[in-house]
């Protein structure tokens, strides 16, 4: 009897140790040690990396994922990035001003988004009468930054467009941005303004910066108080509609997501308008070791991490993901833009920041200049 309890028994032990190892194979990337890879990141990215499908992909190659997030100016000046394997701020001068302070030997740009201006279709229409607002002759519309200002500089206010009826309200003509001090977004706004307000040329002097800072600073300070995430003004323009925001400033990805989600958000009224010249937001990624390297390799090259990154809104450095989605969906999208402009060095750009914040601070607001 005891011989037959002992064969029962060794049998049951080898169905276990079968039965463990079929399921260890079942579980891979779920069952093994995966490494840990931290990373400070610009606040608009956040949705993507805590998106179930792009940690099973990172889990696939073995890594975990976690990320804080900070303003791009914050993660370039002030953010302790020792105890990070990579930055990944939303800016191209603050990424590089990252890699030089840090010594790293290259950079990551796996995504962009052009800044775009959220609108309604009777405001459009309100700018296109006024000359404002224009086809670009690519299958999309475009605000002409130098006829806006000129709309700024003479403190046009709505009710006095011709035509207007719309629309009439008694407060001036300004796009709704960020803070400048602290949004990312609002600071592609001023690279946009400052590239107009100087001649149609990028800023590359401290002389040419002040006196810019000047001219355009009326764009931020006379808005009043100004959120500091992007978020907080598109969350008002797709809720409140036109009567608390008639335009703001955004990152193209923000009302391209909803688009490919379908979710109802962008409703039949709301347009979407191209600033004439625009500039790209580049989602840089800087690593500071190997792991990081990995994280920045993987988002550019892997497929499925770019097609994730498509259903956010971004643009991936392949543009099929982001061309399929506008296909299948029939988001009205352009495939590509021409009048496309780069922002400013980071000292430049961040000492035009800083002019501004002056006159914050001072409670002076400049007369704008044509």
């Amino acid at each position: 009897m005891k011989r037959w309890i002992g064969v029962g028994l060794a049998l049951l032990l080898g169905a276990a140790v079968v039965a463990a190892v079929v399921v260890g194979n079942r579980g891979g990337a779920e069952t093994r040690e995966l490494t840990l890879v931290r990373g400070v990141i610009g606040s608009e990215k956040k949705p993507f990396f805590d998106d179930r499908r792009v940690r099973a992909v990172f889990a696939e190659h073995g890594l975990r994922v976690e990320v804080d997030t900070a303003g791009s100016r914050q993660i370039a000046a002030s953010v302790d990035l020792r105890k990070y394997g990579f930055a990944f701020p939303s800016s191209a001068p603050a990424a590089e001003k990252i890699k030089r302070d840090r010594g790293a030997t290259h950079t990551f740009a796996p995504f962009s988004s052009p800044m775009a201006i959220a609108t309604f279709e009777p405001i459009a229409d309100v700018l296109t009468k006024a000359g404002v607002v224009r086809d670009s002759g690519q299958g999309y519309r475009v605000l002409d930054i130098k006829k806006y200002l000129d709309l700024v500089v003479k403190g046009t206010r709505w009710d006095r467009l011709p035509g207007n009826t719309a629309y009439p309200a008694r407060k001036r003509v300004l796009l709704t941005t960020t803070d400048i001090r602290t949004s990312n977004s609002a600071a592609m706004y001023l690279s946009i303004a400052g590239y107009v307000a100087n001649g149609d040329d990028v800023i590359t002097s401290s002389a040419q910066g002040t006196e810019v800072a000047g001219a355009v600073a009326p764009l931020f300070l006379d808005q009043g108080y100004s959120e500091t995430s992007t978020e907080a003004p598109f969350e008002d323009y797709l809720a409140l509609g036109m009567g608390k925001t008639p335009m703001v400033m955004i990152y193209e990805a923000q009302y391209a997501s909803h688009l490919f989600a379908r979710d109802g958000l962008i409703r039949p009224d709301m347009r979407l308008l191209y600033p004439s010249p625009t500039v790209l937001s580049k989602h840089t990624l800087v690593p500071f070791d190997a792991r990081g390297t990995e994280v920045g390799r993987l988002l550019q090259e892997d497929p499925e991490l770019g097609r994730l990154a498509a259903l956010y809104g971004f643009r991936t450095a392949g543009a099929k993901a982001f061309d399929d989605l506008v296909a299948t969906t029939g988001a009205p999208l352009p495939a590509g833009l021409i009048d496309v402009v780069e922002p400013p060095d980071y000292e430049r750009l961040e000492g035009m920041i800083t002019a501004i914040d002056g006159l914050y601070r001072s409670g002076v607001v400049p007369s704008p200049t044509p």
